[in-house]
């Protein structure tokens, strides 16, 4: 019963679009600083599209002149476009919106500075275009956008999903299931702070063929697998994830280094963004685990004596889309 759930998903995750991408998460980030009673430095970072700038386009409030971004240029990483911008009164109740959003996948994260009261983090989403200045900002804005943003990478980001999905099969004990996960949480935690705050510095393209392999290893594991012997990953399973959790926590490191947040907010954004990745997590298994209980209450014996068959087609399954992105990653060098 339990098996024939994991077949069903593993054929999904495989067979789903942009699967071979290493994250859906690349933000774009538009940042107002304000320089004087009327005036706006603007920095406008618009995700890179196989080399060209994501068709969207930020555009200020009405007063605001100019109110759309100059031609942007590569930084190598996004297309980033800076100007002044002349506003004759405050942003206070102005909407912002990023045209184009809408048909996209990505998020935007607006950071506004104002002179006289607290910075203000906002995000736009393909679903919220356009959004209102509040009067009185939050002081949970900064997190619960950065909590959302990490939410969701995780249930979008195709290779992350399938490594907690390799590892719910894996390990059979509920308990020893949510350690491994929080242990990886923690281990990603530490890389993803010194990567983004400068410490640490690897090259990306390794580091995702290393998170492939990571899933190849949990599908190895997986095969392995023989009834009345626990395997030494399936015991301390927090062990296997707590190294590998320091290898996606480089992966994750773009998601915040790239899209040039200052220093200031970098901390809250951490903290934030690694309970919405540990929330996305958990929100995963817990629907997996609805998902098998349902099963069993509907369709108690239709899979009976189908585990032994299902199981192992589930972890070639993993494995074969694990080395897929594997070379494909390596290729690309």
């Amino acid at each position: 019963m339990r098996a024939a759930l994991y077949l069903i998903l593993a054929l999904m995750l495989g067979c789903a679009p942009h699967a071979g991408k290493a994250h859906a998460l690349d933000p774009g980030y538009l940042d107002l600083r304000q320089l004087t009673q009327g005036t706006w430095q603007v920095l406008w970072r618009v995700p890179d599209v196989n080399g060209q700038p994501m068709d969207i386009d930020a555009v200020l409030p009405a007063q605001c002149t100019p109110s759309h971004a100059p031609e942007p240029i590569s930084d190598g990483v996004a297309w980033v476009s800076t100007w002044v911008a002349e506003c004759e009164t405050g942003l206070d109740g102005q909407t912002v919106t990023i045209d184009g959003l809408e048909r996209q996948r990505n998020d935007v994260l607006l950071r506004l500075q104002p002179l006289d009261s607290e910075t203000i983090t906002l995000r736009f989403t393909p679903k919220l275009p356009i959004l209102t200045i509040p009067d009185h900002p939050s002081i949970w804005s900064i997190f619960i956008s950065y909590f959302r943003l990490g939410f969701e990478h995780i249930l979008a980001g195709w290779d992350h999903l399938l490594f907690v999905f390799a590892l719910f099969i894996l390990v059979r004990d509920p308990w020893r299931l949510v350690g491994a996960i929080t242990a990886f949480t923690v281990a990603h935690s530490i890389t993803l702070a010194l990567a983004t705050l400068g410490v640490l510095k690897v090259p990306p393209a390794p580091v995702e063929a290393v998170i492939a392999l990571s899933i190849v290893f949990l599908a190895l594991e997986i095969l392995k697998h023989k009834e009345g012997q626990i395997r030494l990953s399936e015991q301390y399973p927090w062990i296997v994830c707590f190294c590998f959790g320091l290898l996606h926590g480089l992966g994750f490191a773009g998601a915040l280094s790239e899209i040039g947040l200052p220093s200031q907010d970098i901390p809250a954004a951490l903290l934030a963004f690694n309970v919405g990745v540990e929330a996305g997590q958990l929100a995963f298994i817990g629907c997996l685990s609805l998902a098998i209980l349902t099963w069993r209450v509907i369709a108690p014996l239709v899979t009976s004596g189908f585990h032994s068959i299902a199981a192992p087609i589930t972890g070639y399954a993993i494995g074969f889309v694990s080395v897929y992105w594997l070379v494909e990653r390596i290729s690309g060098f």
